[in-house]
């Protein structure tokens, strides 16, 4: 429900800070507040019990806290959650909590949130991209996911979160001032305090903001969606590459690691005869020689939208197998939350 109250979590600290002083308030009770909101992340003026009872209904008067429910969670046999979350003016957005399967990553806890209420791009292969883009979401929205997604892990799995994924609805960089405060609160001491390069901003490509990352020398890491090493293929199903070429990328992904020193992670789903030949992997293997890379293969999952169809098993192995032979590094991601429709590119806010 809408209200004409203002969200208190969009005020800066010195912006709360000049409001209290103007009402009468101590300036100091602006870093009492933040705490509260961002650290202990409380959604009520009436649980701030280190401020006075005057104090919280004044602000109870002037300001909400803006909050997501979880309208539908589901869980996979493999373990995966998915969360409906519906925002305060009843949009809805989802996001996935992702345990680890591997003996090697027994205590990894990844939470895989969304940037934007529906996405403007239109990649054929995920299911958000078949949605209209209604709004970008607020940073508080944002952390809001990973205060949710961390409590259900605590729940299920008695540990909280270990790594964060900006992988779920939406485009990323076209919300950027918004993602980036939501990192910043993230990995704030006073906020939810995530050392930085435990999160992952995933990006279908927008090489003027891939540099702007550059510039700001941020601290987490970055994957992109690349599909195909091949300008006419990667224009087909991702049409942002008409506008983002590779030779674009591949110059504003060398700036951003020049800036910054992080090593870039490329994301590979293998289509079945589109993108999973050995030329294939040979346009590849020549790209991740531009910036220093890593390589995530991933499964394709079905989509009721598109005709795409997951590479066979041994065409996978062999496109792995000569780029690992090339010294290139190679992880291949399986498909987690398939049966919920939790997996990489199913998203798409549905009840």
């Amino acid at each position: 429900m809408i209200t004409t109250k203002q969200d208190i979590r969009k005020l800066s600290d010195d912006q709360l800070k000049t409001w209290l002083t103007s009402h009468g308030e101590q300036g100091f009770r602006a870093k009492q507040i933040q705490e509260w909101l961002w650290k202990h992340s409380v959604r009520t003026f009436e649980e701030m019990t280190n401020l006075s009872l005057k104090t919280r209904q004044l602000l109870a008067e002037h300001f909400e806290v803006r909050t997501l429910a979880v309208s539908k969670q589901q869980q996979s046999a493999d373990g995966t959650i998915k969360s409906s979350f519906r925002l305060y003016d009843g949009n809805l957005v989802e996001g996935v909590l992702i345990p680890s399967l591997r003996k090697s990553e027994d205590d990894r806890m990844t939470a895989c949130i969304s940037s934007q209420v529906g996405c403007s791009l239109t990649c054929k292969f995920c299911a958000t991209g078949y949605m209209d883009r209604k709004r970008n979401l607020e940073a508080s929205e944002m952390v809001d996911q990973v205060v949710a997604i961390d409590r259900q892990a605590k729940e299920a799995y008695g540990t909280g979160l270990t790594n964060i994924v900006y992988m779920g609805m939406g485009e990323p960089l076209l919300n950027y001032a918004n993602m980036l405060a939501s990192v910043e609160r993230i990995t704030s001491p006073n906020g939810l305090g995530m050392a930085a390069k435990r999160i992952t901003v995933s990006t279908a490509g927008i090489a003027k903001m891939i540099k702007k990352l550059g510039d700001d020398q941020v601290k987490f890491n970055l994957a992109l969606s690349l599909h195909a090493a091949n300008d006419e293929k990667r224009n087909q199903i991702m049409p942002i590459n008409e506008s983002n070429s590779l030779p674009a990328l591949a110059e504003a992904l060398t700036y951003f690691y020049q800036k910054t020193g992080t090593r870039v992670t490329f994301e590979y789903i293998v289509f079945n005869n589109v993108n999973d030949t050995l030329d294939d992997a040979r346009e590849l293997w020549q790209f991740t020689k531009k910036v220093p890379a890593k390589v995530n293969i991933i499964e394709y999952n079905p989509i009721t939208e598109a005709d795409f169809k997951n590479t066979d098993p041994q065409t996978l192995d062999r496109f792995a197998g000569f780029l690992e032979d090339r010294g290139v590094i190679v992880n291949i991601r399986r498909s987690r939350g398939k049966d919920i429709d939790a997996a990489c590119g199913q998203l798409a806010g549905k009840q």
